[in-house]
């Protein structure tokens, strides 16, 4: 249900735990809950990782008490099955339509229960949490199993598992099972958690083609100190590897009717490149961001080949070249650029549109002079951290410009700094254009992850990559075509074999290299036998490698499919996430509970989403920095009618029709847009209001406390999509009943997790009908738990 709005105005303190999984490990202790067994079991054949997590625990209390299963998963991953087993009855998940599940889900919180699971956690994982009522002495078995494809990067394939048991654990074990018949060329381990008395409950084993990682640690090997009962088990387990590769034609493995190919060339000479990076400085990159940009723009600009050409394009309210074109990255043209981009400050809007224009136009124009060398390779690499403000603003109209403009020629790499980021946009403008997009996050390493993208592009190898097999043999295939490759990835494609009897599997690639085309060509046995072992494999996992590669393909094409295109494609990939059921974008697993209980959660998989709904006609972002007891920078951004405002404690400063305006606080204000009135009074409070729509408010903290405070009125018209670290907070409510006499001290549980608050009136009849949101410093670090950089709480609505 939704929170209603408050006859008169309240502060609302979060108090939060500082990480959640201190809060449960406390819990775990206090309630008698007690995990007595925790295995991981990892099985990974042909790039293809399927993991069974399985967790048993028992009441020791006297009472009832609530169990939480509680574990981080590879965003990339797919979730396939859950199951709870209580007093002998197994409670099954079952993956459903995302709006028929949707259905029981909107039921369930109008029951007032808690139906979220699934949650975005960190950088690469989501994470998947269910609790569930324990008779005392009672035992209960969760068990979650995830998919997924490990993609090679930077020369490895990486399995990422969180450990997180919260409490020590009787019998913990891990085992990861590798089994790659091209061999396995180098495996290693690596844990944030490790010390040396662990390090001895670590075995690894390897031959040629398997190996096998063991994690078992004994109870006093995971006890922080003898005299403490807390684990030091918390962090990440990860397994690199890599295998054998052929420039042959690479290898192509068969089970069961269906294969999978992979390939990736490592030998080949790398080809020249010709890079234009486009450099946001606008206001919003000022500080940090601008400083980590620098410091990875020398770097990169430092590992440019002799061989590769290269420029640079900042922008703000306007776009500025470093030179007139493109220059070769000899040893004093690469000194003049790192003088150049030690330079850079960051000031003024951001005109993404002409920055980008630019940018074809310079490689155009030094294609037709004939200054860039045959067979090189043509890319533009584009940082951003906000939306457009200046110049051309609409996204859809950027998108279509950008895509006329560059006409299949070049390639565009979207990095999205930090989470105000228009993602969406980005990533429909990369992929438009044969490129990708990645969030760069911001953090103390946002200067290595821009370097780490950067190396990942830094060698093609090969352009216009075709595979290609008989029409008599293969049925169907995920995508055959690939516009380049680069030293340390890999192209996998995956197909269906015909019912042909046939005993051979053949297959021709064709690429280009600097100067001339090649072809590979392989074949492999249909009668091959390598993974008949159960104890490395499970049956139909060739099948299922098949339709997850498939179902991400179809997402990924999503992005910049339109009208009946889109349609097809949707329908498609709900249809394989249904039948090989699949947690996927397009569907929700419903998990069943013992009568008596909340009767449905559903666990949906979170999306890269944008910290606004852009997509949504009338839209609203708000979005600030939090330090020291108030905001130091607010955005408030309107799609209907368009407006951008960007307010700090010293200023206001509202953009409308690419015009604007600056206003100092406490000056008097008042215009009137369709459906939206701004105003500002001499006590310098600044309002956005209008009929049926959220109505915000900005006001300036008097001294000592320096900053801004947000207020937010007529609540009830935030819509179910309402979302983002304190969106969320405004749907959904579920409120406990006030413990003993004291009703100032409540706690609310929101999409799963439970707040404590305190509740405070206010003698200030001008709020009435306001909600202010104070958050102490420790609180608002702790509601970032998702992301690593304190202080930007995006606020996501539709109004």
């Amino acid at each position: 249900m939704k929170s209603p709005a408050p006859a008169h105005m309240w502060s609302i303190v979060l108090v939060l735990p500082s990480l959640l999984a201190v809060l449960q490990t406390t819990t775990a202790k206090k309630n008698g809950i007690d995990i007595y067994s925790l295995t991981v079991d990892s099985q990974v054949s042909s790039r293809f990782a399927h993991t069974v997590v399985t967790s048993r625990v028992v009441n020791r209390a006297n009472s009832a008490q609530e169990a939480t299963f509680q574990i981080e998963l590879p965003r990339k991953a797919f979730i396939t099955n859950f199951s709870m087993v209580i007093d002998g009855v197994t409670y099954p998940g079952i993956v459903q339509d995302k709006a028929a599940a949707q259905e029981q889900y909107s039921a369930a919180v109008r029951r007032g229960e808690s139906a979220g699971l699934v949650k975005t956690a960190g950088r690469q994982t989501e994470k998947f949490e269910v609790s569930v009522t324990v008779a005392p002495n009672a035992k209960i078995t969760f068990e979650l199993v995830y998919q997924e494809l490990l993609r090679r990067r930077l020369g490895t394939y990486e399995l990422l598992l969180k450990v997180k048991p919260q409490q020590l654990v009787k019998h913990l074990q891990m085992d990861i099972h590798i089994f790659e018949p091209q061999g396995i060329r180098l495996l290693e381990t690596e844990s944030t958690f490790m010390t040396q008395e662990l390090a001895d409950a670590l075995t690894t084993s390897q031959n040629k083609t398997k190996a096998h990682i063991r994690f078992k640690p004994t109870l006093s090997q995971q006890q922080k100190s003898q005299n403490e009962q807390d684990t030091v088990l918390d962090g990440d387990f990860i397994v690199r590897y890599d295998v054998e590769q052929s420039d042959s034609g690479g290898s192509i493995q068969i089970e069961n009717g269906y294969f999978v190919h992979h390939f990736a060339p490592e030998s080949l000479p790398t080809m020249p490149k010709n890079v234009i990076f486009v450099i946001d400085k606008s206001g919003s990159m000022s500080g940090r961001k601008i400083q980590q940009t620098r410091e990875a723009l020398i770097k990169i600009l430092n590992d440019l080949s002799p061989k590769d050409h290269f420029n640079l394009i900042v922008f703000d309210w306007k776009a500025t070249q470093w030179t007139q074109s493109l220059m070769e990255a000899s040893e004093e043209n690469l000194k003049r650029a790192t003088e150049y981009a030690s330079k850079i400050h960051a000031h003024g809007g951001t005109n993404i549109n002409d920055a980008m224009l630019l940018a074809v136009k310079m490689l155009d124009s030094s294609n037709q002079a004939e200054l860039l060398p045959k067979g090189s390779v043509s890319l533009i690499i584009l940082l951003t951290d906000g939306e457009p403000t200046e110049g051309e603003t609409n996204p859809a109209n950027i998108q279509r410009n950008v895509q006329e403009a560059i006409n299949n020629q070049y390639s565009l790499f979207c990095l999205g700094f930090g989470f105000d980021v228009h993602y969406s946009f980005l990533e429909k403008l990369a992929q438009d254009n044969g490129g990708l997009a990645r969030r760069i996050y911001e953090d103390s390493d946002s200067a290595l992850q821009l370097q780490d993208f950067y190396h990942e592009v830094a060698n093609p190898l090969l352009l216009s990559v075709a595979f290609e097999y008989p029409s008599d043999a293969v049925e169907v295939v995920t995508q055959d075509n690939f516009r380049h490759h680069f030293k340390g990835s890999e192209m996998v494609v995956a197909g269906k074999l015909q019912d042909q009897g046939l005993d051979v599997l053949s297959a021709k690639i064709s690429g280009q290299m600097h100067k001339q085309n090649i072809t590979f060509q392989t074949e492999a046995s249909i009668a091959q036998k390598d993974f008949q072992s159960p104890k490395y494999i499970f049956h139909n996992f060739m099948e299922r490698l098949w339709a997850l590669l498939t179902i991400h393909q179809q997402l990924e094409q999503m992005v910049s499919a339109s009208g009946d295109e889109l349609k097809a494609l949707e329908s498609q990939a709900l249809n394989l996430s249904l039948k090989y059921n699949f947690v996927t974008p397009l569907t929700h697993m419903v998990v069943t509970k013992p009568e008596g209980q909340e009767q449905f959660q559903v666990a949906g998989k979170p999306v890269e989403a944008d910290n606004g709904l852009r997509s949504v006609l009338r839209g609203l972002l708000v979005a600030g920095d939090y330090e020291k007891g108030g905001f130091s920078r607010i955005k408030v951004n309107i799609q209907e009618p368009h407006l951008h405002i960007y307010a700090t404690p010293e200023r206001l400063v509202v953009t409308r029709d690419r015009k604007n305006s600056e206003y100092k606080w406490k000056q008097t204000l008042f215009f009137v847009l369709p459906g939206l009135k701004i105003t500002m009074d001499k006590m310098g409070l600044f309002r956005l209001s209008g009929p049926d729509r959220v109505n915000i408010a900005l006001v300036p903290m008097d001294e000592p406390q320096k900053g801004l405070m947000l207020l937010v009125d007529d609540t009830q018209h935030f819509s179910n999509r309402t979302d983002g670290e304190l969106g969320r907070f405004y749907q959904d409510i579920i409120c406990d009943p006030p413990v003993g006499s004291d009703d100032t001290i409540r706690t609310f549980r929101v999409q799963g997790t439970q707040y404590s608050t305190t509740k405070k009136g206010t003698n200030d009849r001008s709020k009435k009908g306001s909600t202010l949101v104070c958050c102490q410093k420790t609180s608002i670090q702790q509601l970032r738990e998702t992301e690593r950089n304190c202080g930007v709480f995006p606020l996501k609505v539709k109004a």
